[in-house]
């Protein structure tokens, strides 16, 4: 009777995880350059003196779905898209490089260039600074350039260029601000062949339908768990009055 209540409760309670997951793909349908997070349950088994014919189910991060998203023009000079495999770098909460395809970029009053979520662009010297009253221009290498508004083109004035990376896909790990990091922790080098193209933007990759489906059978695999411990108790209890009437 236990193995069916362990196995029971430790399938509820995961997919209820996986529905977070599953929630997060969903909430993140129009976040620019979103990468879709792969779940899946697997059954591991329960180690102890007399358990060895006992499992319980975990939910694994199974990946994250690489495929690229739909480009879509905006026109807008701070929106930038990659073209084809790599990544924005960012600087994340704790300072550390994190990376994004995420090209949807602002600049704070302090002239901080910064993406839509709130991180620092890096730069190849740290975090990009903006003058303020310029018109920005971003080149297909991440150089970013300005002109003093009002002013001729030939003012031109480099500020910084977009760091630019590609590490491997298998040497990423998605942090729970939906950023990327390797996972030695330490910062991907610059690729001069990964390139971006201006006043577009990446959109998510995320299937809405599908995510939806996903949900459905989530929400009926978990009445399905709850039901099987509702039968266990059940069983338990007449059980017990079985005993009694015999005792």
């Amino acid at each position: 009777m236990d193995r069916l209540i362990y196995t029971a409760m430790t399938g509820a309670s995961h997919t209820l995880q996986q529905q977070a997951s599953v929630s997060q793909n969903l909430a993140n349908t129009n976040t620019p350059g979103f990468r879709a997070s792969i779940d899946a349950f697997r059954a591991v088994p329960l180690v102890g003196e007399g358990l060895a014919t006992r499992t319980f189910v975990v939910d694994s991060t199974a990946g994250t779905d690489f495929t690229p998203g739909v480009m879509q023009t905006t026109g807008r000079e701070l929106d930038v898209a990659i073209d084809g495999q790599g990544w924005i770098a960012v600087e994340d909460a704790n300072g550390k490089e994190a990376y994004t395809r995420n090209g949807s970029l602002k600049v704070l009053p302090d002239g901080i260039l910064q993406t839509s979520n709130g991180m620092n662009v890096m730069g190849d010297a740290g975090p990009i600074t903006i003058p303020p009253d310029t018109e920005v221009t971003i080149a297909k290498d991440g150089t970013i350039s300005t002109v003093p508004s009002g002013t001729q083109a030939s003012q031109v004035v480099v500020v910084g260029r977009i760091k630019l990376t590609n590490p491997p896909e298998n040497q990423l790990v998605r942090g729970e601000d939906a950023v990327f990091r390797t996972l030695d922790g330490n910062p991907a080098e610059a690729d001069a062949n990964v390139t971006v193209v201006s006043g577009s933007l990446e959109g998510s990759n995320v299937n809405t339908v599908e995510a939806m489906v996903n949900m459905i059978t989530l929400a009926r695999q978990f009445d399905m768990q709850m039901k099987m411990l509702q039968t266990a108790d059940n069983n338990a209890k007449q059980a017990g009055t079985l005993l009694s009437i015999s005792g």
